[in-house]
């Protein structure tokens, strides 16, 4: 038995709640910390490096867009590592790194310097942590999935907020490069250590059952005396793929991920050349922010009253909704509007993606079909910044791409209303973890 089980066993047997809200804990400490490899962290050093250095925003684009390619190449070995071994080796492996990362992006002076120690902040930030948060919270809970992956993603939209004026209060007095260690002693003080102590693969590995304080007593024969609460059907990776329901998620993430991304990563420096202060502009970033977390509860609740494909439709036109107004932002209100539609978008979008997979294809194998799905969502994701970066060097505005982002928003709505739950029986099905 490894410590941390040992230590597991020891508080669930004394706590006078589930112990699965302790690994909701732990995957929301990292949840805060992956936001330190994210766009809108980026963005506030976007205007800074590229003035001292003499890099384009395209120079800059790509090296999210990058590591957005090397979170996607990885991301179906971790899937697979995270249902075999579950999500605290992972969420530790990638603070260490992230935070290694942010230490060596304070001393950049070259582009291939940066290129190298951004892409691996922005792989963690892709890939290995969202898998190993929205794993563990998946394996974890059924009735309570989306409420518990909700609590999540609102620490996540918190440091989204706080990340970026973290940079910028660092750099006060200083420089850029002030803000980047400020953001790696952020990500080793709160990443590491609970996710090494606390966290355990699944509840079975204590006694317990997704939702349940305790497993039911066992009989004599050494069967439990009552079934798992009712769940999604346990779908293999190759049974998912199969489906119409997987690839029309996967349309739905290739269509809406590049919209955020794209303005995460753009938003501040397009605010600043429509005449708005930088002030402003910074301040629009963390209302956004703070609106994906009190949208993250909404969504959370609207996922068990209506449903997650609706709660992802909503959240598509949003969004779609921010890229026109932003078009024609003159005055702060309209970035504060803009900003308040985007926040909402996104916290629907972070908090029931991963829903609907678990609800659709069940948990036993959620990592492996994560580390499916997550490389489209990752690889069009960094086609975002990308794009607008390019079309902003070429045109010398933004206007372009947020017509585009726009016009991705509306197609994602229609993908998500297409998509039904699948049905296992007309499947083979093939039980145990998928290898």
């Amino acid at each position: 038995m490894t410590p941390n089980i040992r230590i597991a066993h020891f508080l669930a047997s004394r706590l006078p709640f589930y112990y699965g809200w302790v690994i909701v804990g732990c995957a929301m400490c990292g949840a805060y910390v992956k936001q330190g490899g994210a766009v809108g962290t980026l963005s506030v050093f976007v205007s800074p490096m590229t003035e001292e250095l003499g890099w384009s925003r395209t120079d800059i684009s790509g090296a999210v867009s990058l590591g957005g390619i090397l979170a996607a190449l990885s991301a179906p070995m971790v899937g697979t590592l995270a249902d075999r071994r579950g999500s605290g080796f992972i969420l530790v492996a990638s603070a260490l790194l992230l935070g290694a990362a942010a230490l060596f992006l304070s001393l950049t002076e070259t582009l291939i310097w940066f290129y190298a120690a951004f892409c691996i902040a922005r792989m963690t930030f892709a890939g290995p942590f969202d898998i190993g948060t929205t794993s563990v919270v998946a394996k974890w809970f059924v009735h309570s999935r989306a409420r518990a992956m909700s609590y999540v993603n609102v620490v996540s939209s918190v440091s989204l907020a706080t990340m970026p004026i973290i940079a910028h209060a660092a750099m006060q007095g200083s420089d850029w490069r002030a803000g980047w260690i400020a953001i790696a002693a952020v990500v080793l003080t709160i990443g590491v250590l609970p996710n090494l102590v606390l966290m355990v693969r699944q509840p079975e590995d204590i006694g317990m059952l997704p939702d349940r304080a305790a497993a039911p007593p066992q009989t004599s024969g050494g069967n439990a005396a009552a079934p798992l609460p009712p769940a999604a059907p346990e779908f293999t990776r190759k049974q998912a793929l199969r489906t119409p329901a997987l690839w029309l998620i996967m349309g739905y993430t290739a269509m809406i991920f590049p919209v955020q991304a794209g303005i995460s990563l753009h938003q501040v420096p397009h605010l600043i050349q429509r005449g708005l202060s930088p002030l402003v502009a910074v301040s629009a970033v963390s209302l956004f922010a703070i609106i994906s977390a009190v949208a993250s509860l909404g969504f959370g609740y609207f996922d068990r009253r209506v449903s997650s494909r609706m709660g992802l439709f909503v959240a598509a036109v949003f969004m779609s909704a921010s890229a026109v107004i932003l078009i024609g932002v003159t005055e702060a209100w309209h970035a504060y509007a803009s900003m308040l539609l985007f926040g909402a978008g996104i916290g629907g979008i972070m908090t029931l993606t991963p829903v609907i997979l678990a609800d659709y294809f069940g948990r036993n194998n959620y990592g492996a079909i994560r580390g499916i799905a997550l490389p489209v969502q990752v690889l069009f994701q960094a086609t975002g910044p990308l794009v607008a970066g390019a079309l902003y060097d070429w045109k010398g505005v933004y206007t372009y791409s947020l017509v585009l982002f726009a016009g991705c928003g509306l197609l994602a709505a229609v993908l998500i209303l297409f998509t039904r739950p699948p049905r296992l029986p007309d499947i083979p099905h093939t039980a145990g973890t998928e290898r």
